[in-house]
């Protein structure tokens, strides 16, 4: 008698399947309507409330903003990294292996002829699809409200100077490319999290409320030894894309700790997936 050994599923086909499954969910496609729609409300916003602002002769925060094509897509990445798009991040990631395991799904992939590698793989490809295709949609929608707002010749920077358009351009796609790695680490450590989880509102409620604690003990100045830890600690540095020369320090250091998270949560859900009973 010959038995049939099995067939291993081709990959593009694996990564088709998990990007289908996910952007078929309907929070998923809510969540990236809100993100879609939060750009043009904000600079909408700028210009209504910087209207009487400009009336009395005065200048503001917010007139900067509503007039710079530049500064509104750094500005609407910088507050929608705060919670939105690791809301985003953090959804897809409980789902993708606490949200299976919850409706016994996740059973039948680790008995199926898929190894667990390339299982953990498929869903941090998901993952990562998802946080960097929220993000660059922000920032696109955001740059071309900008644009329609305040016109090609407002990329000005915080050194007073203006930008060509392909140079503006430029650096609103560093800080969109910064804030993707950056999600991408906060998707490993979901991962992580729901790795070790059948629930899928534990991973959200654990990553979310460590965001908002480690913002809160990056704020205390007698914890400045466990800053450099933090992985919200050089969020703030996203706005260096707005000087002329543009300073690189701050972006770099939050780019490797960002690293680092990556490799440490893909490790811990690599380490756990291995040895997860099926």
């Amino acid at each position: 008698m010959t038995t049939l050994a099995p067939v291993r599923a081709p990959i593009l086909r694996l990564l088709r399947s998990e990007l289908r499954w996910i952007y078929r969910r309907p929070r998923t496609l809510i969540l990236l309507g809100l993100l879609a729609l939060y750009p043009i409300l904000f600079g909408i916003g700028t210009q209504v409330v910087d209207a009487p602002v400009r009336a009395n002769g005065d200048q503001s925060v917010v007139a900067a903003v509503a007039g710079n094509a530049m500064m509104l897509p750094v500005i609407v990445l910088s507050t929608t990294m705060v919670f939105f798009l690791p809301l985003g991040t953090t959804m897809t990631a409980s789902d993708a292996l606490a949200g299976e395991a919850s409706h016994g799904t996740l059973r039948g992939l680790l008995l199926a002829p898929v190894s667990r590698i390339r299982l953990l793989a498929v869903k941090a490809f998901g993952v990562a699809v998802v946080s960097a295709g929220a993000a660059v949609m922000t920032a696109l929608i955001a740059f071309v409200t900008g644009l329609i707002i305040a016109g090609p010749d407002s990329l000005v920077t915080f050194s007073g100077t203006t930008l060509p358009l392909a140079d503006g351009l430029w650096r609103v796609v560093v800080a969109t490319g910064w804030v993707i790695v950056q999600m991408w680490a906060i998707g490993a450590i979901a991962l992580a999290v729901s790795a070790a989880t059948e629930h899928p509102l534990l991973v959200m409620a654990s990553v979310i409320g460590g965001l908002f604690v480690f913002g809160l003990l990056s704020s205390i100045p007698v914890l400045d030894w466990l800053h450099p830890f933090l992985i919200t600690e050089s969020w703030d540095s996203i706005v260096d894309v707005l000087r002329d020369p543009m300073p690189w320090e701050n972006l770099t250091t939050g780019f490797l700790r960002a690293l680092c998270y990556i490799v440490i949560g893909y490790s811990l859900a690599l380490a756990r997936m291995v040895t997860k009973d099926s």
